[in-house]
């Protein structure tokens, strides 16, 4: 299922008064449901076929992430983003900036992007996930560190 499809869905989700949606297409299912207020929503493996990555809804209260640096106060990690168009984590799983630990990286800093380039691969659910720039220009800052866990919604990449 194309991750755009997923975001579709997490916005109408979130738009709605709807508890829960599961969309099955041929043998790809995904299943969205809201988190109780503090709590984190999970995905729940679907036994009838192979399932696409279900991102969860992000919790209302801001969250640190693994690959942000500590501030030493309250203020959110957003403030320090370089100037451009924020590329984010469409969900959650394990960030790798290359397809084998043997191959070099998808892109790096300074390197011009289209587009639609392939930026990143998210590992969820035990399926490679291809992360696709949604904006052409140049890569100003990777914020994924390489096989370490990613939020949804969480900064990757900023392009400017």
């Amino acid at each position: 299922m194309d991750l755009r499809k997923i975001k579709k869905l997490i916005d109408l989700l979130e738009e709605s008064n709807l508890a829960e949606i599961e969309i099955k297409e041929g043998e790809e299912s995904v299943r969205l449901s809201r988190a109780p207020t503090g709590a984190y929503a999970v995905a729940a493996p679907m036994m009838a076929a192979p399932m696409a990555a279900a991102p969860a809804p992000a919790p209302a209260m801001p969250m640190s992430s693994p690959t942000e640096a500590p501030t030493g106060g309250s203020k959110p990690a957003a403030n320090a983003l370089p100037d451009g168009q924020v590329q984010r984590a469409p969900m959650v799983g394990t960030f790798y900036s290359s397809s084998a630990p043997d191959k070099p990286a998808f892109v790096s800093v300074g390197q011009t992007v289209k587009a639609g380039d392939t930026l990143a691969i998210i590992e969820a659910m035990k399926m490679f996930n291809p992360i696709e720039a949604e904006f052409s220009g140049t890569v100003v800052a990777i914020l994924g560190t390489n096989g370490q866990p990613v939020e949804f919604d969480q900064p990757l990449f900023v392009i400017a």
